[in-house]
């Protein structure tokens, strides 16, 4: 009996299986074949499909070099990887319009604890956020997010044509900006795909993301200095245009190979937890657990670049001779040149070649594991050895291993979940909880530096010290993935505690 094959089927079939489905064809499909060759209709005919669907193409064949890509599947990953791309590059452009606009008004002393506004801000813009996953479909939540962020880029532009200051506003935007959009795509490619499909191909969106991030930084200066600061801000936003035009595409190309996104009633199909995306993040254990890990993650994270500025400020004056501050801020601003490139180029070389194979051969499980690993090695070396020859490496080793593997598998771990999961709840963790780490590591310098009168090697101990905790955390949401994998149900909200 003839059987129609659909796309997902395909990837699942071997190749014996798909050769006999290419020549098997269904009464209709014989017709056609025979209206078409100019043949009495019921004529057998034995043909092969010249082009089988399943079988790869030369895309989907260079992409295997660097990840588990299958037969149809490399032109959505690369559309995704594009997507986040010019995210990241968008960012990256208007990161110096923020520097360049808060220091140049003179509130570089407060900028410090502008973190704590921003948690207050983002506890007012999740909820928002969240009503407006639970009433909009997929493709007009993306569109009116990103819309939304892009006419406030064209406001500030005018207002500061207009002579307007905008330093702490446009400060507190991009942070909030960068928290929230990226989180958006994320959500969105957990949908686009099954787990096992985001398991694999994730690796690929995620060199997006990392190379978006190197060439963004690498044109701002020269767009600064040929267009000026306020200009950057039209770049940024026609970024985000292109962006959100590859966005609907993506979806209407999924959508005409049978993907159905889900539904606005599928979206809030289950009764709204108590407290909106912040109610469904605490009564739902799994996306707790990974809410105290980034925190947990991010407050390691902000400590640790604290111990490295710490450590490049006394090496830089302790080499030039006392009062040359001019010299000191060239020593420390070429030192942070350098560490960055390290840190991005060695974050290309793993994304690229090292965490697709990493992910299939430990699994999410083990995978979450490796970079709470590193960091425990790299403070475990800063506090032996509190110096700049041994801080550098460690921190590229950790940050370049942040930015690349920790960054896909973070993603990965939402693939079990309901869309509202992935679009509301993922945005309160993703942006409140994480910047609740940034709150969590100032409070650890003030009391290193006031009460225990840390240096670089304390605040490493103290660090490594957090990262055992981090260690009990990730393996505890390793387990709980796998269970999750293992069921194949999506991670559960207590009905008792939801508003049931």
């Amino acid at each position: 009996m003839a059987t129609a094959l659909g796309g997902r089927d395909r990837a699942v079939i071997g190749p014996s299986a798909a050769f006999l489905a290419g020549t098997i064809h269904t009464r209709a499909g014989t017709k056609r074949a025979d209206r078409a060759n100019g043949m009495k209709a019921g004529t057998l005919v034995s043909t092969v499909a010249p082009a089988s669907r399943n079988t790869p193409a030369g895309l989907d064949r260079f992409l295997r070099f660097f990840a588990d890509v299958r037969a149809g599947e490399g032109a959505t990953a690369l559309l995704l990887g594009l997507n986040v791309f010019l995210i990241l590059m968008a960012y990256y452009v208007l990161k110096p319009v923020r520097e360049a606009l808060i220091l140049g008004e003179g509130t570089a002393a407060g900028k410090t604890y502008l973190s704590v506004v921003e948690v207050f801000l983002l506890a007012l813009a999740v909820p928002l956020y969240g009503r407006l996953v639970r009433r909009l479909d997929r493709r007009l939540l993306i569109n009116s997010v990103t819309g939304f962020f892009v006419v406030c880029l064209l406001a500030f532009y005018g207002l500061g044509h207009a002579g307007a200051r905008l330093g702490i506003a446009f400060f507190l935007w991009i942070s909030i900006f960068n928290m929230m959009i990226v989180a958006q795509f994320w959500s969105f490619a957990n949908d686009v795909y099954t787990k096992d499909e985001g398991e694999r191909l994730f690796p690929i969106i995620g060199f997006g993301a990392s190379l978006g991030a190197v060439v963004g930084s690498g044109l701002a200066g020269g767009f600064i200095e040929r267009i000026g600061v306020l200009e950057l801000m039209l770049v940024g936003a026609g970024l985000l245009v292109v962006e959100v035009l590859v966005t609907n595409y993506v979806d209407a190309r999924e959508r005409r190979r049978g993907r159905r996104a889900p539904t606005r009633t599928e979206m809030s199909a289950a009764p709204p937890a108590r407290g909106g995306a912040f109610g469904l993040v605490f009564k739902t254990r799994y996306l707790l657990l990974i809410a105290f890990m980034l925190m947990l993650h991010n407050t390691v994270k902000t400590t640790g670049e604290y111990i490295l500025g710490d450590t490049v400020r006394h090496d830089a004056i302790e080499r030039l001779p006392p009062g040359d501050e001019p010299g000191v801020k060239r020593t420390i601003g070429a030192f942070y040149s350098s560490f960055y490139t390290w840190v991005n180029v060695v974050g290309l070389v793993l994304q690229l070649f090292v965490v697709s194979r990493i992910v299939r051969y430990l699994g999410v499980p083990g995978a979450i594991l490796v970079l709470p690993l590193v960091s425990l090695g790299a403070y475990g070396i800063i506090a032996v050895a509190p110096l700049l020859g041994a801080v550098f490496p460690a921190k590229v080793g950790e940050n370049s291993t942040d930015y690349s593997l920790n960054n896909t598998v973070r993603n990965m771990l939402f693939l079990p979940c309901t869309p509202e999961q992935k679009y509301s709840a993922k945005q309160a963790i993703d942006s409140f909880f994480v910047r609740l780490g940034d709150v969590g590591a100032a409070g650890v310098v003030f009391v290193g530096l006031t009460f225990l009168r840390l240096g670089p090697g304390g605040f490493a101990v103290a660090n490594a010290l957090l990262v055992f905790l981090w260690l009990v955390l990730a393996w505890r949401i390793g387990r709980a993935y796998r269970d999750l994998s293992a069921s194949g149900r999506p991670p559960v909200t207590s009905a008792s505690e939801s508003g049931h």
